[in-house]
């Protein structure tokens, strides 16, 4: 007998006159069923948490390649664990709902960018230094942004670790460690950040308690961020849903910088 998708293996028996049914599993099939799902989980957890680490704070290169190749490696890993193609959100059956999620929440989260770029109380935040010319914009909005952080952050947290934790602890556990984690992860990324946006540096300061108050502020923005897009996946069955919302908000938001920027240098 074959291994289904999910990594399940039926026992056949035979009940007599050539006939084969499918025998009851073992009595312990349950526990050991959730002891290796949790032993997954902490796999994907410890992995994710070396592969921040690496990216942040070892060289260049290891911050470009660490987390698609980190991302590649975990999907690839849990498959052979059992993890069916709908569990990490990849099943195709699922694209055309994925789809149409995608581009409503992309055309909600483009009309919130215009709005919030033209209005004068907002525009400040618009304008991180990293973004101050139109073709570093494009190249990150296009290029950088997809490949080397909305792609690997989907496939590992609203993939990978949505799959484990779905397995381990149901829905609750999917959303509350789930978002939890995800905001945990832009810690690193956060550092410094009220030093290179002119709307946070101006209402936080620049100070070490304006660091800290950022990356406070950083871990919430992304953990609601992440139930929202775990929201998306789960009601898409896809990670094409998340991965755009993911795209507008980052990508969106460097190439109105550049644009707010460039009228100001103007």
């Amino acid at each position: 007998m074959s291994r289904n998708d999910n990594g399940n293996t039926p026992v056949a028996t035979d009940s007599g006159a050539g006939a084969h049914t499918l025998a009851e599993p073992p009595a312990t099939a349950g526990p050991v069923r959730r002891l290796h799902a949790y032993v997954d989980v902490a796999v994907v957890v410890l992995t994710l948490a070396g592969t921040n680490l690496i990216a942040h704070f070892t060289s260049a290169w290891a911050n470009i390649a660490t987390v698609p190749v980190a991302a590649v490696v975990l999907v690839l890993l849990m498959r052979r664990r059992g993890l069916g193609w709908a569990e990490l959100g990849l099943s195709p059956r699922h694209w055309r709902r994925g789809t149409l999620y995608a581009l409503g929440a992309v055309g909600i989260v483009l009309s919130a960018v215009v709005i919030g770029a033209a209005l004068p109380i907002t525009r400040p935040f618009f304008l991180a230094d990293r973004y101050a010319t139109v073709s570093g914009a494009l190249i990150a909005s296009m290029i950088v942004i997809p490949l080397q952080t909305v792609i690997p952050e989907e496939l590992a947290f609203r993939g990978v670790l949505h799959g484990t934790l779905d397995r381990a602890y149901g829905v609750r556990g999917v959303f509350a460690a789930g978002s939890l984690l995800f905001g945990l992860w832009h810690i690193a990324s956060s550092l410094g950040l009220t030093h290179g946006n002119r709307g946070l540096s101006g209402i936080l300061g620049s100070g070490p308690a304006a660091q800290i108050a950022g990356i406070a502020l950083a871990v919430l923005a992304t953990g609601a961020a992440g139930a929202v897009f775990t929201w998306l996946r789960r009601r898409s069955g896809s990670l094409l849903a998340p991965i755009a919302l993911h795209w507008s908000l980052n990508g969106a938001g460097a190439l109105a910088a550049a644009v707010i920027w460039h009228t100001a240098l103007h």
